[in-house]
């Protein structure tokens, strides 16, 4: 965990609040495979990492409640008797999402001050939303004893995204953000929310994400698209989601769907199989099953869900000519973000020096590279 950040939030609530505050941590995620399955109420794999969002919470005794964004250094202000979301973009609908739904809920809780700050690379793709929604709510179910269950919190951080920031999200990222097991990846049932852990021991090969550093403006809308396709396809199958859909079922309809929405069905299909395939392959010690199911996954997200960009196929081509890269994909909404790599630790800085350079001379900007620990969910700093 970053004690560095710990100590610049911890001191920032201290000097601006002027009281002590409850400290927590909430990790970002990564999705080793399994992309777009979950709102179609499939299978994922994703673990926590040791970067997030670190959040100071203490009561307050005024009449209102403030919330500080430490790294942009904003304070924002608000009633909780008057809450309203702020306009489209705004990083404070986090905190009033999940503090409407808790109202929501019939939960009494009082006026309250929260800094908080992280050290997830913004636009990553790793969640950061997520960490920021389960900080708050985990802190406020402390602060006035609310008696939430893990499995309560996660769905009122899902709602605050849906209701307050407009995105309509599954429920992996809160899941793997709240629930995260030290050196472990959770192989998640997105219908039932539960999950089996699979520990993770890549012995000589690792995982790094290279961070592409762009994020193309349409990835919400697109996100929201794509659900409400996946969503008609499986009314037109007379199916509670795709997940319950097989490659054959969904040639029976074939006539009725215009060939790019068929192909969108068919991805998340097969990704869905490839997900429980993956947890097969980590259990067995087969990374290199492991590595071709996640240069498949990104074969679909590319060509079949296209929510992939040239900058991610670009890493993604880099990877496949590396002979001691086993497999990589686009991981996250798309557009942008990062890619997840399986790589031998022996090459790993030859590797990182030639795809920057690669990168750089193909986009004439730089990636980002990190190499990232799994670490546990939500819970507070002692």
């Amino acid at each position: 965990m970053n004690t560095t950040l710990i100590n610049k939030i911890k001191t920032s609530f201290q000097e601006t609040f002027k009281t002590e505050p409850l400290m927590i941590f909430s990790p970002g995620r990564i999705n080793i495979i399994g992309e777009h399955t979950d709102y179609n109420d499939g299978f994922v794999f994703p673990a926590a990492v040791n970067k997030g969002i670190v959040a100071a919470i203490g009561k307050s005794d005024s009449n209102a409640s403030r919330a500080f964004a430490v790294d942009k250094e904003e304070i924002v202000k608000f009633s909780l008797n008057d809450l309203k979301p702020a306009a489209e973009g705004y990083w404070e609908n986090y905190v009033f999402g999940v503090v409407a739904e808790l109202q929501n809920r019939s939960k009494t809780i009082g006026n309250f001050n929260i800094a908080f700050g992280g050290d997830i690379p913004g636009g990553a793709g790793m969640s950061s939303s997520a960490a920021l929604e389960n900080s708050v709510v985990f802190g406020l179910n402390e602060l006035f004893h609310l008696e939430l269950s893990k499995e309560e919190m996660i769905l009122i951080s899902q709602k605050a995204e849906h209701n307050y920031v407009g995105v309509k999200c599954g429920i992996m990222d809160q899941y793997a953000s709240m629930f995260g097991i030290k050196n472990n990846a959770l192989l998640l049932d997105c219908r039932t929310v539960k999950s089996k852990a699979y520990e993770i021991n890549f012995k000589d090969h690792e995982l790094i994400l290279i961070n592409t550093n762009v994020k193309h403006s349409l990835s919400d809308s697109a996100y929201n698209d794509r659900r409400s396709v996946c969503e008609s396809i499986s009314e037109m199958l007379k199916v509670k989601a795709l997940r319950d859909a097989t490659e054959y079922d969904l040639e029976s309809i074939k006539d009725k769907l215009t060939s790019e929405n068929y192909q969108k069905a068919l991805y998340v299909i097969q990704e869905n199989h490839r997900a429980v395939q993956a947890s097969k392959a980590i259990e067995a010690g087969d990374l290199k099953t492991l590595g071709t199911l996640m240069y498949a996954s990104h074969e679909g997200l590319q060509h079949q869900y296209k929510v992939s960009c040239e900058e991610l196929d670009f890493l993604v081509e880099q990877a496949k000519l590396n002979g001691n890269v086993l497999g990589a994909r686009m991981m996250g909404g798309g557009f942008g973000g990062c890619t997840i790599n399986l790589i031998a630790k022996t090459e790993t800085e030859l590797f990182k020096t030639s795809v920057s350079e690669a990168y750089r001379n193909k986009f004439k900007k730089d990636c980002s590279i990190y190499s990232v620990e799994l670490s546990n969910g939500t819970g507070i700093i002692n």
